[in-house]
C-alpha cells in the first residue's frame, strides 16, 4: 500500500483526467509509476553496463577518431 500527497494542481489535473475517461485515479498513478520506474530501471541497467564497459579496460573512441580510422566524411543531408 502506497499513500502520496500530491499538490494541489496534479490532484485536479489526475481527477479530471479520470473522470473524463472513465478511469480510476489509481490507474493512472500505476501507469505513470510503471512508466518512470522502467524508465529508470533502463537507465541504471545502462550506466552499470557502461561502468563495467570502462572497468575492463577496453578502450573508447570518439566519433572523430572513428572517422578518421576509417576515412570517413561526415556530409550534411
Amino acid at each position: 500500500m502506497l499513500a502520496i500527497r500530491l499538490p494541489a494542481e496534479i490532484e485536479t489535473r489526475l481527477a479530471n483526467l479520470a473522470k473524463e475517461t472513465g478511469r480510476t485515479k489509481t490507474f493512472y498513478a500505476t501507469q505513470a509509476i510503471l512508466e518512470k520506474i522502467e524508465d529508470l530501471e533502463d537507465y541504471y541497467l545502462a550506466e552499470k553496463a557502461y561502468g563495467d564497459y570502462l572497468a575492463s579496460g577496453k578502450k573508447t573512441y570518439t566519433f572523430d577518431e572513428v572517422k578518421q580510422e576509417y576515412e570517413l566524411s561526415h556530409k550534411p543531408d
